[in-house]
């Protein structure tokens, strides 16, 4: 199966170690309600439209191939002169896709980089996700997943040989406070990441710090758990980017 990418960040520093090329996925297993990127929630292909950027020339409907109901064809996205309409969600071929990752190899290799598959939650795809970090690992390119965690220790190890690190969320450690955050229970998180642990793998803790939910003791309790287990724990500030693309998003359905 190959999975919709929304978007890909080329000369990314904020994505792992060094210079990187960070591929983003669509579909996410997690709920969060802090979520800054609700494009990526969905599998399938979306189209949001920025209405503070709309000057109503009526281009999108000249172009749209079927005016009474949406097919998503990008057509309306492609030539809007104002950039008020996006499509969220493109495929790649694995070949596509190693070509846009591997042009970069230069700066990779002069700042200790590589590429970072991410999403949504790129796990969910562990078949091409293996795909495509094998024929990155084969060239040369440092590969760092970028996962939540909540997966079948089956898709983990599909991807392991190619993977040279993995930037772990952890959000919160109390099972109650971490399904009120995202909707899901943490005991298969932290299960899958006591084994990457105990594999001995180079794993960055990532948590974004979101006022009122983990900024308090719960914070304190995952540096402890960072700490203990001498992992590098990384906090992420929180911002509300989210809710514009909420609203763009509804705003073209």
């Amino acid at each position: 199966m190959i999975p919709y990418v929304f978007d890909i960040k080329r000369a990314s520093t904020v994505d792992g170690p060094g210079v990187r090329t960070a591929v983003f996925f669509k579909g996410c297993n997690l709920d969060c309600k802090w979520c800054h990127n609700p494009e990526s929630k969905s599998p399938g292909p979306e189209l949001a439209l920025m209405t503070e950027k709309c000057i109503g020339c009526g281009v999108c409907k000249e172009v749209c191939i079927k005016t009474d109901s949406c097919v998503l064809c990008g057509e309306c996205a492609e030539n809007c002169p104002a950039d008020a309409r996006k499509l969220y969600g493109r495929k790649y071929a694995a070949d596509e896709l190693y070509k846009i990752i591997s042009a970069d190899i230069d700066y990779y290799s002069a700042t200790g980089g590589g590429v970072t598959f991410s999403g949504g939650e790129c796990m969910l795809y562990p078949d091409f996700l293996a795909e495509i970090a094998e024929k990155c690992a084969a060239g040369g390119i440092s590969v760092a997943i970028d996962t939540a965690g909540s997966l079948p220790w089956s898709n983990f190890e599909k991807v392991l040989p190619y993977a040279s690190l993995f930037l772990y969320d952890v959000k919160a450690l109390d099972p109650e406070l971490h399904r009120k955050g995202t909707g899901a229970d943490n005991s298969l998180i932290l299960e899958n990441l006591e084994k990457l642990i105990g594999l001995g793998k180079y794993i960055i803790i990532r948590t974004p710090v979101i006022p009122g939910y983990n900024d308090g003791d719960e914070l304190e309790r995952i540096k402890k758990y960072c700490t203990d287990r001498g992992l590098k724990h990384e906090l992420l500030p929180y911002h509300a980017i989210g809710e514009s693309k909420k609203a763009a998003l509804k705003a073209a359905k």
